[in-house]
């Protein structure tokens, strides 16, 4: 992304004598060093003891500021190269942090958060406790592991829970912060369907290697750190949606080809048993509380990155894999403690799982204790209760 001229060039006939009554804001988003200019009545102190009146006050304050040419800016680079709202807020952030660190003043940088976001048109609200101040944004997205509020009858997901590590709600009663903006309509989605375009060298080499029909096979895959940062606070969300996150471009170019090119002289059941043995072989195991302390789903692209992974996060790099390679329709399967897939073929293979009036082929992709083939359950979970999560069918 080119975004300096684009974005000087949106600026300049809005923010008129900027250099006189302005600062810019200089900072690098993953990959593309991003200069806006700002007007200087957008710079709002905050040293005031945290309450619904000195909110009011700094709302008040920044009202009256000239902060229009910002938030077009904002939406105009959000417009320009395609960001999902979860990206946007990447961006949001790293724009507070240049106006108020968030080190230096934390209620501070919230509040311009929240103010960026609001007058982006999201709607959003806050709510404060002593000195605790909770920033959620309204979403109809699935959430499972951040606090949410409702109110009259829509759900707002907690944006900055993981700044205070944990908070008792039973114990500290919240109250909100009720200052309304009507432009403030649009709900947050947490779908992520597009990753920047990272410079290709800010990508490191790692090298994957299993074996397969005793033959090695071994790829040097590019990946960028950034991921981690991109997702480090991203909540755990519904399989569709984390299933779906693609591949960053680099990365893809580095992995898609190679595996297409191996199986090309496969046919689907092996090219597939293919794709089931290197997700399964090519990474170590290890569980989510083992590796973070709590329950994480690794997009794809985070699982090829991290060293260990768990039944779930293989479970999206392998049915990633095979939509992109054969397009196949693949269900979702959901056990009490795994999580695994099941692929549709032409020709049914051992195992099947009846859904919808067709029949779906086990193919486990987190190693277990047995080298179990397509069409093999794990035998525990032969009588235990399942749940479909997600069905995937490709569009004609």
């Amino acid at each position: 992304m080119k975004l300096l001229l684009p974005i000087l060039l949106f600026l300049s006939p809005l923010l008129g004598n900027s250099q006189a009554t302005g600062l810019e804001l200089r900072f690098d988003f993953y990959g593309d060093t991003i200069e806006i200019p700002v007007d200087q009545s957008v710079i709002i102190p905050y040293e005031e003891a945290l309450s619904s009146t000195s909110i009011q006050r700094f709302n008040d304050r920044m009202e009256k500021s000239n902060y229009s040419p910002l938030i077009a800016a904002l939406l105009n680079f959000k417009k320009q190269y395609k960001l999902d709202d979860w990206l946007y807020y990447q961006l949001i952030r790293k724009t507070a942090q240049q106006v108020s660190p968030k080190a230096v003043n934390y209620h501070r940088y919230t509040l311009y958060k929240w103010f960026l976001l609001t007058r982006s048109g999201y709607e959003a609200l806050l709510s404060i406790s002593s000195d605790k101040l909770l920033f959620y944004v309204q979403s109809d997205d699935n959430i499972y592991n951040i606090p949410y509020r409702v109110k009259d009858g829509k759900q707002y997901v907690c944006l900055n829970y993981h700044d205070y590590g944990t908070i008792d709600f039973a114990a500290v009663a919240f109250s909100e912060v009720s200052i309304p903006f009507a432009q403030a309509v649009k709900g947050f989605s947490y779908k992520v369907t597009h990753l920047p375009n990272f410079r290709p060298g800010d990508y490191l080499e790692k090298d994957l290697r299993f074996n397969y029909n005793q033959n090695d096979y071994y790829f040097r895959v590019k990946l960028n750190p950034a991921i981690k940062t991109i997702f480090a606070n991203y909540p755990v969300v519904d399989y569709e949606s984390y299933f779906n996150i693609p591949l960053s471009r680099e990365t893809y170019k580095s992995l898609i080809p190679l595996l297409r090119k191996t199986t090309r002289g496969m046919n689907t059941h092996n090219g597939v048993d293919y794709l089931m043995r290197f997700t399964r072989y090519a990474f170590l195991f290890e569980t989510d509380s083992a590796s973070f302390g709590k329950e994480k789903r690794l997009t794809p692209e985070q699982t090829l990155l991290y060293d260990r992974s768990d039944c779930e996060d293989r479970a999206a790099l392998f049915f990633y894999l095979v939509k992109e390679i054969y397009n196949l329709p693949m269900i979702v399967l959901a056990f009490p403690n795994h999580v695994t897939v099941a692929v549709k073929f032409d020709k049914p293979v051992g195992k099947t799982i009846l859904y919808a009036g067709d029949r779906y082929s086990v193919c486990e992709p987190t190693p277990q204790k047995q080298d179990l083939n397509i069409g093999q359950l794990l035998p525990e979970l032969t009588n235990s209760p399942y749940e479909i999560v997600y069905t995937y069918r490709p569009m004609n």
